[in-house]
């Protein structure tokens, strides 16, 4: 079995790594998927050919399967796909009764970046809860990959 083939299959082990096909497709909560994002999603997952090999702006070769496109920084998808992410965890907190907004403006970490939402109520001890967007990457066969952002 190839590496990349181990690891996907681990994955899908993993707890919760399938809920994503268990949500109902309500399109006001944006959890409607569309024809494209099914086909990409489920290819991603069952390892299949969903590209032509071709060269990626940044220089890189994209293989068959795509896996570059997730990672590079000249991805026309990349800051689209943060965005969506950040954009459902702000409408859950509405749905839930709480304020927040996204992207608040005087709010930066000691590294100097800024969380990607903020709810305008205070928690334990009146701080108020942060969040960041991101994605954990993985390394296969030495190909960086990232799976969701």
């Amino acid at each position: 079995m190839e590496p990349s083939q181990k690891a996907r299959f681990l994955a899908s082990l993993a707890p919760h790594s399938g809920d994503w096909l268990l949500a109902l497709p309500i399109a006001n909560c944006d959890l409607r998927l569309d024809d494209e994002a099914v086909r990409v999603a489920v290819g991603m997952r069952l390892g299949l050919s969903l590209w032509v090999p071709h060269s990626c702006p940044c220089g890189e070769h994209v293989d068959a399967q795509g896996f570059h496109a997730t990672v590079c920084k000249k991805a026309p998808g990349r800051l689209a796909r943060h965005q969506v992410f950040n954009n459902i965890i702000w409408k859950s907190m509405g749905s839930a009764g709480i304020p927040a907004t996204k992207e608040p403006s005087g709010l930066v970490r000691q590294d100097g970046k800024r969380p990607d939402g903020l709810t305008l109520i205070p928690w334990q001890g009146g701080k108020s809860l942060a969040w960041d967007v991101t994605v954990a990457q993985s390394y296969v066969d030495g190909r960086q990959s990232v799976w969701g952002r």
